[in-house]
């Protein structure tokens, strides 16, 4: 079935990776709702901006008469929701954008949904789904080598923006519950690739890198987190809307999970090889060890094998086919990441259109 798809948040790192995916690769329709903050980037989409099936909309998300002047123009089948803060560091430093987008947000998403699903024919209320995208950070961190989050692992957030998100999935679940509003969860393991914002952790090892700054490290480096290409979470997440089950939760995960340090040496050993630097210097002598973050979480990993026996989903890149990706493209974008940088693209952005 081909579907209308409302999706919040898709000019940021992974609703762009998502919106680029259904207009290249299948023939659903999408409308792109995004409030443009720093982390939204309409640059990330400019391949895709001009087909027929593509439309975007400035709106913020806690703006619930908005959203119903959206829903009522583009009379979607589904959503997806993506819209929301998602950076730790910033969530320490100032917790409240967290809550206001993550939690207010998401409940403005759910009413708006709800007061449009339910004017729905009842063929099409059946056939709809609201598809929460949501992160392993809800689960806190795991204390075993061997342990992994499963869909039923008890929530224990450590950071305000891991508790804005766990706030947010038990949200969705009542609205279900409560309401009948026929919801799918999703929780993803730690995503890199491109149009990644330069704040997070590999962009920013790159980009410090190339510039001769130092690459500094949280503590000791020995932090594990499951790293996921970003292409293979949105191929993951076009699937669990198309064919998920309603009221199921699905993990995705990229099996491969690696300490912080190593991250950050085998990126170095890339640009070695890739980006050379004169004089034979490794990029490996630019890192440093700083503070660590108050209450960093040890370890993620994620069990993704439900949605493998259910939806027929795997990843299709290993860590270092990803990561190798992922450094070549941006040493061939820099005026991607320069506009970044700049605050350039920034300049110019359109208001709602549809």
């Amino acid at each position: 079935m081909v579907l209308r798809i409302l999706l919040t948040g898709g000019a940021g790192f992974i609703g762009s990776a998502v919106v680029r995916h259904l207009i290249d690769n299948t023939e659903h329709t999408v409308a792109n709702l995004d409030k443009l903050t720093y982390a939204g980037n309409l640059e990330s989409l400019a391949s895709v901006a001009h087909s027929s099936r593509y439309s975007f909309y400035q709106v913020d998300i806690c703006d619930g008469a908005a959203l119903d002047d959206v829903f009522r123009r583009f009379q979607p089948s589904a959503v997806m929701h993506l819209a929301a803060e998602s950076h730790v560091d910033r969530s320490i430093d100032g917790p409240a954008d967290f809550i206001q987008t993550n939690i207010v947000g998401t409940y403005s998403l759910l009413e708006a949904t709800r007061r449009y699903w339910q004017g729905l024919k009842e063929a099409d209320k059946q056939a709809f789904r609201f598809h929460h995208i949501s992160t392993d950070e809800v689960f806190g961190d795991l204390e075993g080598t061997e342990d992994l989050f499963t869909e039923t692992t008890p929530y224990a957030p450590s950071s305000p923006y891991s508790a804005s998100k766990a706030s947010s999935d038990h949200l969705v679940r009542a609205w279900q519950r409560t309401y009948g509003l026929p919801v799918l969860v999703t929780n993803c393991s730690n995503n890199y690739g491109p149009f990644h914002f330069p704040e997070k952790l590999i962009p920013h090892m790159i980009l410090n890198a190339l510039h001769g700054k130092p690459l500094p490290v949280y503590g000791d480096g020995s932090q594990i987190r499951d790293w996921l290409f970003v292409e293979d979470h949105a191929r993951a997440l076009v699937e669990v809307v198309a064919r998920g089950v309603v009221g199921e939760t699905y993990n995705i995960g990229g099996h491969n999970e690696k300490r912080n340090l190593e991250v950050v040496e085998t990126l170095c050993d890339l640009l070695d090889e890739l980006q050379p630097q004169a004089a034979g210097r490794s990029y490996r002598e630019q890192i440093t060890f700083v503070k660590d973050r108050p209450g960093h979480d040890r370890r993620y990993a994620i069990d993704a094998g439900k949605i493998e026996r259910e939806l027929g989903w795997t990843p299709q890149e290993t860590f270092a086919s990803g990561l190798r990706k992922t450094v070549l493209w941006y040493l061939a974008n820099p005026q991607w990441w320069q506009r970044v940088l700049s605050g350039d693209y920034r300049l110019g952005r359109l208001g709602a259109k549809g």
